[in-house]
Parts: C-alpha cells; sequence; structure tokens
C-alpha cells in the first residue's frame, strides 16, 4: 500500500488496554483529513450495546464526510444501518465465496429464498423499532 502511495493504519486491539488504544488515536486522526477507504475487521467484537452505537454513529460521521467505509460485520445492528450488503456465500468454506446478493439491508432482507443472511437479517429488521437518526458523534472524540 505504501508503494501505491495508500496509507494504511493498523489498530491493534490485542494489547487491550484502554492507554495504548488511546496512544493509537493520533495515528487514526492524521488519516481523517483527506477522503480515505477504511476497512474494518469485525469492529463490534467485544463492545457493550452502547458502544455499538457510538461505533456506529462514527461510521456515519466518516461516510458524511467523504470516506469510503467497508466493514466484515457479523452484528445484526451494524447490518441494518449499512447502505449496502455484499452477501459473500452460500455457505462458509468451500461452500461459499460467490456473491449471493448485493443490495440495501431493506431489499436483501427481502431474499431469503437465496441467503442465509436474509433469513436471519429479515425477522431483525421487521422487529427492530424505528429509532431517530444516530446524533452524529465527533471523529476526534466528544465534545
Amino acid at each position: 500500500l505504501a508503494k501505491a502511495r495508500m496509507p494504511q493504519v493498523v489498530i491493534d486491539r490485542s494489547e487491550g488496554s484502554k492507554k495504548s488504544k488511546t496512544s493509537q488515536a493520533p495515528k487514526v486522526s492524521r488519516l481523517l483529513i483527506e477522503p480515505a477507504v477504511y476497512v474494518l475487521d469485525e469492529p463490534t467484537t467485544g463492545l457493550h450495546m452502547a458502544d455499538v452505537e457510538r461505533l456506529i454513529a462514527v461510521l456515519h460521521r466518516l461516510v458524511d464526510a467523504g470516506h469510503t467505509v467497508v466493514v466484515i460485520e457479523h452484528d445484526l445492528d451494524l447490518w441494518a444501518e449499512a447502505d449496502w450488503i455484499l452477501d459473500l456465500g452460500p455457505e462458509g468454506g468451500e461452500g461459499g465465496g460467490r456473491m449471493v446478493v448485493m443490495n440495501t439491508p431493506e431489499e436483501l432482507a427481502l431474499r431469503t429464498d437465496v441467503s442465509h443472511t436474509a433469513r436471519i437479517l429479515a425477522p431483525f429488521l421487521k422487529a427492530r423499532a424505528p429509532r431517530a437518526p444516530l446524533q452524529a458523534a465527533s471523529l476526534s472524540g466528544p465534545d
């Protein structure tokens, strides 16, 4: 990526302490100036539900600021907030790797005939209470 002049920052969640996460914040904040592509792998792992909501608000803010966000995730709340879902499968491992459905969460949920993801997402979206738009979280920390 560096040779293609595409900076990357790896946030190491394994260190685990709040101090180590705080020390990585300046690396991320430097990249927020110009539009970028962010790829997050299972960012909700280990988060409390309130923190998932904050994460969703920050992801919306990144997109609103012109960034592209790609998330590999199994959290239904994050799925429901996505602009677009790429459902790969139809199974895992040897039985997967093909594009099953590519659509908005609401449209994907209608494809229960071909998508395991749709079969999980459809009842979740149906039961999910409509809610007010999430407040945009500050990208630089609490206001």
